[in-house]
């Protein structure tokens, strides 16, 4: 068993529900890479696409790194005061919009394998 799998059998009810199906739907089907990264499972290709954090209200955040670049068509993401990372709040898989999360999941990675990722240092 991998860190991520032990690090989401750590967790009970829903949130383990949610976090093993993203996880197996980030490693299955987007054939990404997991490790854990700052104390919670952080999903790549060429560099970090996304990551999932337990919330304390009960549900998964499922978040975007790059999501400042993403177009969010879907309207889903919510940047919660954030500048750069946007995410998706889930409480139970059945609050998972497949459809839209594919769309952007497919984005992410486009972005990832085609424009580089710059990090840009305060002056």
């Amino acid at each position: 068993m991998s860190a991520v799998e032990n690090f989401i059998y750590d967790y009970e009810g829903t949130q383990r529900e949610v976090m093993f199906y993203l996880h197996h739907m980030l490693t299955a089907d987007f054939e990404l890479t997991s490790k854990i990264r700052y104390k919670i499972p952080f999903y790549y290709r060429k560099t970090w696409v996304c990551y999932l954090n337990p919330s304390k209200q009960g549900g998964v955040d499922f978040s975007f790194i790059r999501g400042n670049e993403l177009s969010n068509e879907q309207g889903i993401l919510d940047f919660k005061d954030r500048k750069q990372v946007s995410s998706i709040e889930l409480l139970t898989i059945d609050d998972i919009p497949h459809d839209a999360l594919y769309e952007i999941l497919q984005e992410a990675l486009l972005l990832d394998e085609t424009v580089p990722y710059s990090v840009r240092k305060k002056k």
